[in-house]
């Protein structure tokens, strides 16, 4: 597991729980039964990037397919019901390993989490993706290549469980 001081801030949540990909993956092998592995990605990562086959996806944000100038970026907004729908798949002591593509948003859907009661719930802190290359001199400079759960060894799939991808029935 990893360490607090050792996690970059925008990582960090208020339980303190950190864990890698590849020892996330580990957990989940020896207790398939009483770890759960969420993703919090949007259902378009999740379809269209890979997932590990035992995540059930509750999306934090969305993508609105709309661009913020300001941010160069497509603009997200919360999904409403990422608290409901995390209360009825877990129970608040849950043994929960949360993934996003790179920590950030397994950290803001886990303090989410914290503050409804969920009490033993795990940043997987490389994500799906991992961590950014840094390396200017590297064809995959800015690319989350390191690392992560698709670098790790761990099995992901593109297919897909309709009983574990985010199907908003409202």
């Amino acid at each position: 597991m990893t360490d607090n001081n050792e996690v970059p801030k925008g990582k960090q949540t208020s339980l303190g729980l950190y864990i890698t990909a590849k020892e996330a993956y580990e957990k989940w092998k020896a207790d398939q039964a009483g770890v759960k592995i969420l993703d919090v990605r949007t259902p378009e990562e999740y379809l269209f990037v890979g997932h590990p086959e035992m995540a059930l996806n509750i999306p934090l944000v969305f993508v609105t397919h709309q661009w913020d100038v300001e941010k160069n970026g497509p603009v997200f907004e919360p999904n409403a019901k990422f608290i409901a729908a995390a209360k009825r798949a877990y129970d608040a002591e849950d043994t929960i390993l949360v993934t996003c593509r790179s920590g950030g948003r397994a950290a803001l859907a886990i303090n989410a989490l914290a503050k409804v009661g969920f009490s033993n719930v795990y940043n997987i802190t490389d994500g799906i993706e991992g961590d950014m290359v840094k390396d200017p001199n590297s064809t995959f400079y800015g690319q989350h290549m390191i690392n992560g759960w698709k670098n790790s060894g761990a099995p992901w799939t593109y297919t897909v469980d309709r009983d574990l991808v985010w199907i908003d029935a409202s």
